[in-house]
C-alpha cells in the first residue's frame, strides 16, 4: 500500500496522525506543503482541501484526524 501524508509545521493534528501511522507499522512518505507549491496543489486536488493533514492510503483520500476513516484506509482492524 502506498500512503503519503501532507503535513505543514505547527499542525498538531498533522503530528498525532503521523504518531499513529508509525505505531501501526504503516509506511508513509511525508510531504510538507509548505516547502513545496507543486505538492500542496497536488493536495489541494486529490482532497479539494487547502488545510492539513490529509492522507492519501492508494487512493482513498482522508482528510483531517478522523480515526475511523483512517482505520478503514489503511485495513486496519
Amino acid at each position: 500500500m502506498k500512503v503519503t501524508l501532507y503535513t505543514a509545521p505547527a499542525c498538531p493534528f498533522c503530528m498525532i496522525v503521523k504518531k499513529y501511522l508509525e505505531r501501526n507499522k504503516i509506511e508513509f512518505i511525508e510531504v510538507n506543503i509548505s516547502k513545496n507549491q507543486k505538492k500542496k496543489e497536488e493536495m489541494k486536488k486529490k482532497s479539494n482541501q487547502s488545510q492539513v493533514p490529509v492522507v492519501d492510503a492508494d487512493g482513498t483520500i482522508v482528510v483531517g484526524y478522523n480515526l475511523k476513516k483512517l482505520k478503514e484506509a489503511l485495513k486496519l482492524p
